[in-house]
């Protein structure tokens, strides 16, 4: 935006660390907090910066300042906008928030589908970027279609399943960048939810707080509500323990290594995969390699979930790239996995 007239809803030097859950420092050249698509066309194709859309922070790592411009997703707003026999079809502005629209759904028993998904932080824009999942459900089991803005021209563009290309934690929207660079921006998504509806409580932490509250036959709700205990003792809240949530993808390695490893340690989770390639349990590789609630700097492994990286109190971004590298190695030279972090790296 050199040189170039700012839309009045355009901040300079804005503060991005407390619009993080990692709260860590770092700045923004420019900020603009979108509330609607009227907002973004007026910003397409008008500037060479680059672009970085935000929802609620849950998955960024401010590594320093960013010389940019920081969208800031706030569109709002949830229907149910149809349904046919088999399913119906509700829809959120991408700056909903992800739980707030999950309880909307389960309300009163309406459309169950993404129970298994209730507590996830961040925002129903991002969670298609992420292909978000937990608890045998991902997103792409959900997902109906997209509405983005091409922030080159302007115009609404439309995305079905296909053209998301769906993958474990992965979309087209990763593959090609467009998170980075913010081509596209996710406006609005629309969620098909079968009315053909089935458990699913498979998951070893799921299926025990289940059967430890005697629920044979849970139903959508009753199986939100075990989730979100489940979730609770694990992750801490970054209201007062700052984190970005699981920080490490399960790995997915080939069968012969997955076999290895289990006959090597049997007590080591692994769930067979549709591609025949097997997944792992990262919190327990980084747990067995002793990096459970160790600091490093002021950054640390959360003491309940090693899965977690947590701020234990003025962090720097350098410091949590130190601790990623650091259990990344250790993970690596005693059990030859490679882990990737899940979060975005700003």
């Amino acid at each position: 935006m050199n040189g170039e007239k700012l839309p009045h809803f355009v901040e300079r030097d804005a503060d991005l660390g407390g619009r993080t859950t990692l709260a860590l420092p770092g700045r923004a050249a420019f900020y603009a907090e979108i509330k609607s698509v009227e907002q973004l066309a007026q910003l397409a194709g008008k500037s060479a910066l680059r672009r970085f859309v935000l929802g609620a922070g849950s998955n960024l790592v401010l590594t320093g300042d960013f010389d940019g411009l920081v969208l800031h997703m706030a569109i709002g707003g949830r229907e149910l906008i149809g349904e046919d026999d088999d399913a119906w079809y509700v829809r959120g502005g991408a700056g909903e928030d992800w739980h707030a629209f999950v309880e909307w759904t389960l309300a009163k028993g309406c459309w169950p589908g993404l129970e298994n998904l209730a507590l996830i932080p961040g925002t129903v824009g991002a969670a298609p970027i992420q292909n978000i999942g937990a608890y045998g459900l991902e997103l792409a089991d959900r997902f109906q279609s997209l509405e983005a803005c091409d922030m080159l021209t302007g115009r609404t563009v439309r995305l079905d399943r296909d053209a998301c290309r769906f993958a474990y934690r992965d979309s087209v929207f990763k593959q090609q960048g467009w998170h980075l660079d913010a081509r596209l921006v996710i406006t609005r998504v629309t969620f098909r939810l079968p009315k053909a509806w089935q458990p699913l409580a498979s998951y070893a932490d799921l299926a025990a707080e289940l059967d430890q509250r005697q629920l044979g036959r849970p139903n959508a709700r009753q199986i939100a509500d075990a989730v979100i205990a489940v979730r609770r003792r694990k992750l801490p809240d970054p209201a007062s323990v700052p984190n970005a949530g699981s920080f490490f993808h399960n790995p997915l390695v080939e069968a012969n290594v997955g076999e290895r490893l289990a006959a090597a340690h049997p007590d080591l989770p692994s769930y067979l995969q549709a591609d025949g390639r097997v997944k792992l349990a990262a919190g327990w590789l980084i747990e067995r390699c002793g990096w459970k609630g160790r600091t490093l700097g002021q950054a640390g492994m959360y003491e309940k979930q090693a899965l977690v990286l947590v701020n234990r109190g003025g962090a720097t971004g350098a410091e949590v790239l130190a601790l990623a590298r650091a259990v990344q190695d250790a993970v690596r030279e005693r059990f030859g996995v490679a882990l990737t972090p899940e979060p975005v790296f700003l």
